[in-house]
């Protein structure tokens, strides 16, 4: 019996669409796996579903913290762990939808306890690493964490940041916690499905997505967040969509020139996804054509969760 279904896979490959047509059937609540729909006000450039889809299938884990608070993978097993048993609760069935790998293998492999420290010197050393362009932080890695050097480059500024900080918090490497440290929680099993999509298919549809954006008003979002007095070094405002778009609203770029950039960095983060979940996948992981149908998916889907868990339904 498996604790819960897992969809997972690159941005755009049409997991929201795929998992909203899996849960009506399965009669199911959805957990958002995603690093950056948990911010508040953050809407557009994260793609977050519609409030009207929310209504018909419940959601959780969208507006749960400040753009302005950090949220790693050992918060997030924290939190989703809780909502997990929720849901169990009502007799029914969570998935867990988004492409941040990290925060599924928290749920599978339970990271270390994180040791104590003081916020003040969290924020200090945060603060200080927000100004470091990306090359800096690289190199800063490398001395600092050779082991997982690989891993926090191709994670991105955030990743960078976390695996700088712990060294110079604790004075051991995340990689040494990572091995030696105690798990804070027990591992839960789960069915976990991988969407993919050729690379030039992804391509066009992450082209196509952030020109949607700015049709739906990412300009105006992230005005208002900076008028809010968010700020473009906060942990959710270095997300991909919002730093060029504050670059453009600060006079540095076109708005054309933003547009290119956005697309570029979401293309790479995307190659990045598909590596992860190449590298990292769970034994048994399903993977399925995101260029099938909507209903070929979801019923491939169906069918493997019905054997995995010995019951039966109409697919």
């Amino acid at each position: 019996m498996r604790e819960f279904l897992a969809i997972v896979g690159p941005t755009a490959t049409g997991k929201t669409k795929l998992s909203v047509a899996v849960a009506k059937v399965l009669d199911a609540e959805i957990i958002c796996m995603d690093s950056r729909q948990g911010y508040v006000g953050m809407d557009i450039g994260t793609d977050k579903v519609s409030k009207e889809i929310r209504r018909a299938v419940p959601h959780h884990g969208f507006d749960v913290r400040s753009p302005k608070a950090s949220y790693s993978a050992g918060q997030f097993a924290r939190d989703a762990s809780g909502w997990i048993k929720e849901i169990k609760d009502r007799v029914r069935v969570p998935i867990l939808v988004g492409g941040t790998g990290l925060f599924l293998r928290s749920i599978t492999n339970p990271i270390f306890s994180e040791p104590d420290v003081e916020e003040a010197r969290k924020r200090a050393i945060r603060q200080f690493l927000a100004v470091f362009p990306k090359e800096k932080m690289e190199r800063w890695v490398k001395t600092l964490d050779p082991d997982r050097a690989g891993i926090a480059i191709q994670g991105g500024p955030q990743r960078l940041s976390r695996t700088i900080e712990m060294p110079l918090l604790t004075g051991r490497p995340l990689s040494w916690w990572h091995k030696n440290g105690i798990p804070n929680r027990q591992p839960l099993r789960g069915m976990v499905v991988v969407i993919e999509v050729p690379r030039e298919v992804l391509n066009a549809r992450i082209n196509k997505r952030v020109d949607q954006m700015i049709e739906e008003g990412l300009v105006g979002e992230v005005q208002n967040l900076l008028n809010t007095g968010f700020e473009i070094g906060d942990p959710g405002m270095t997300g991909t969509g919002y730093r060029e778009i504050v670059n453009y609203l600060k006079g540095d770029c076109s708005l054309e020139q933003a547009l290119e950039k956005m697309k570029m960095a979401t293309r790479r983060y995307a190659r990045r996804q598909v590596t992860w979940f190449k590298n990292q996948q769970e034994a048994g992981t399903l993977r399925i054509d995101g260029t099938k149908s909507l209903e070929i998916q979801r019923s491939r889907i169906l069918t493997e969760w019905a054997k995995t868990n010995e019951m039966e339904f109409d697919i």
